[in-house]
């Protein structure tokens, strides 16, 4: 107490007890998370008869038929790669898009660069499904429906979110920087790879998980524009599987724990550089 009184952070008994109550929820949050993704876990290797009689129960026996069913049986690995393809090539194009974008924004003035600020910003207030026709039909005269690089091109799209995040880091980016690697001969180009896109690695990984689970969980939109089986995503598959639970009910959970992977996997590799990307956003803005 005495160190915040130091730092004049001193905090009221209200402002505690609003603390103590949201570290509650936020507790609560996290136990019921974990319960219910480890009772996922642990339906996942159960037999089928084990799942009937003992859904929330400890597994008689760890078994492995599930995924053998879907790995070996069902054409789940190509629904993999099918979602890694979009997601990674979606998520790379929409981070280098919002990136340049927000540069030429945050660095230049030109003609309409409240115009185009605002359009960016209007686009993060309407859902994906108010244009799902128009995507719809774009993609049709552009003969990409039921075809990967359709999703990617409609991924890499959704830029106002990312270059909002991207430009507001720009501006605290001193511009003697810019300046001083002109000087030095460096191009526009060189200026925003070798300068700008380093120091803002800690925004790119936040922003691109964000992006990333947004993509890998998507299923409206895949159902919209991916009618053919071979083109497939995995939350597509997970539907078809929930749609008939009784017949599938063991291979469901196998498909959840599945996709979960990546997601789980890439935000603990990258968890430092997205708390950094986090606070350092806080910090300086």
């Amino acid at each position: 107490m005495k160190k915040r009184q130091r730092e004049g952070q001193i905090i009221s008994p209200a402002g505690r007890a609003v603390r103590w109550f949201f570290s509650i929820v936020l507790f609560l949050y996290t136990m019921i998370t974990f319960l219910v993704l480890g009772a996922t876990v642990l339906d996942s290797f159960k037999t089928k008869s084990d799942l009937i009689m003992n859904m929330f129960g400890w597994p008689k026996q760890f078994v492995l038929e599930s995924y053998q069913e879907i790995l070996l049986k069902d054409q789940f690995g190509q629904y993999f790669m099918n979602s890694l393809i979009v997601t990674g090539c979606g998520t790379f194009c929409c981070i280098m898009l919002a990136a340049m974008t927000a540069y030429g924004i945050s660095r230049y003035e030109f003609k309409g660069k409240q115009a185009v600020t605002m359009y960016l910003l209007v686009g993060m207030m309407f859902p994906i499904q108010v244009s799902v026709l128009p995507l719809f039909l774009i993609l049709k005269n552009l003969h990409l429906l039921n075809n990967l690089a359709g999703m990617i091109v409609i991924y890499a799209a959704g830029i106002s979110l990312p270059v909002y995040v991207f430009s507001r880091f720009f501006h605290t980016v001193p511009v003697s920087l810019d300046e001083s690697a002109r000087l030095d001969g460096a191009g526009e180009f060189t200026i925003f790879v070798k300068i700008l896109l380093p120091i803002c690695k800690p925004v790119i990984f936040t922003i691109a998980l964000i992006t990333a689970i947004g993509e890998w969980n998507d299923f409206y939109l895949p159902m919209v524009m991916l009618g053919k089986k071979s083109v497939r995503t995995l939350t597509l598959a997970i539907y078809k599987y929930s749609t008939e639970f009784l017949k599938y009910m063991n291979v469901s959970f196998a498909a959840v724990v599945i996709t979960l992977i990546p997601i789980i996997l890439m935000y603990c590799l990258f968890s430092r550089q997205i708390v950094e990307g986090l606070t350092g956003g806080a910090v300086k803005g």
